[in-house]
């Protein structure tokens, strides 16, 4: 598999910060794990890891990621002056990052089901996973991961996953062109997280919400110590999920699984 060219990245690359340096690895443990590593070094905002495969990717609730080659992996080193509760919202803004960039490039039907996956025609094509370090109440540097499924088939994903997961290959026809890729998801990233750090995260959110079609959906929430269904009605503020129960009392999460379970709320 021909190796990520970084040259060709940032050949015409739109950025002031994001991706203005790029380290390429041809394997690692995990994007996360170097860019953490990194971070604590000193490297600077917008610093961006890639590898051409991950032998130990993470996903959320600490699963494994598959990261064969030909996928795009890639993890970016922010420091935004917030506090350590806003960290969630990186995620969701990073999710619009990536569903605009592939609506953008391939026209796709691109959808973003809470809190970190983004969808083509109902079927896992990225995901999302944002950590962090922090101080007390600071938050020292956040690093947030991306998986896309790029130029693999479903063949080289364990079957328990093919029903639910896509390439942007399979579903292209053809292979795409990853570096093109990765340029347009650093300009995007940069654009809203922009917004983000100009307190303008209401406006992220609304473009959020018009690219998800699972709200107002039956849904089902699995966290690490507890199941429970309601419908989803609406991603507050902080990026949490508000989900309405059977007995009509509200909860908000901001980290579980979401199975939908019925497309449209009951009356």
């Amino acid at each position: 598999m021909t190796p990520i060219l970084i040259q060709r990245v940032k050949t015409g690359l739109q950025t002031k910060i994001i991706g203005q340096t790029i380290h390429y690895f041809h394997e690692l443990t995990s994007t996360n794990d170097m860019a953490k590593e990194l971070a604590m070094k000193g490297a600077k905002e917008g610093t961006v890891i890639v590898a051409g495969t991950q032998t130990h990717g993470r996903g959320r609730l600490g699963r494994d990621w598959i990261s064969p080659e030909g996928g795009l992996w890639f993890s970016i080193i922010l420091r935004p002056k917030v506090s350590p509760r806003d960290a969630p919202k990186l995620t969701l803004m990073m999710s619009v990052a990536v569903a605009k960039s592939i609506n953008k490039l391939f026209d796709l039907e691109v959808e973003i089901k809470w809190p970190n996956d983004v969808l083509v025609k109902g079927k896992k094509v990225c995901g999302v996973l944002t950590e962090t370090s922090t101080n007390g109440e600071s938050l020292n540097f956040a690093v947030v991961g991306v998986g896309v499924n790029a130029n693999f088939s479903l063949r080289d994903f364990p079957a328990s996953l093919r029903g639910s997961s896509t390439t942007l290959k399979e579903e292209m026809k053809r292979e795409i062109d990853c570096e093109a890729l990765l340029r347009s998801l650093l300009e995007e990233t940069e654009h809203y997280y922009n917004m983000f750090t100009q307190g303008k995260f209401n406006t992220v959110l609304a473009e959020w919400k018009q690219l998800s079609k699972f709200l107002d959906s039956y849904i089902e929430v699995t966290s690490l110590d507890e199941k429970f269904e309601g419908w989803a009605t609406d991603i507050d503020e902080n990026g949490a999920l508000m989900i309405k129960l059977r007995d009509q009392t509200t909860r908000k999460i901001l980290s579980g699984d979401v199975t939908i379970r019925k497309q449209k709320r009951e009356n």
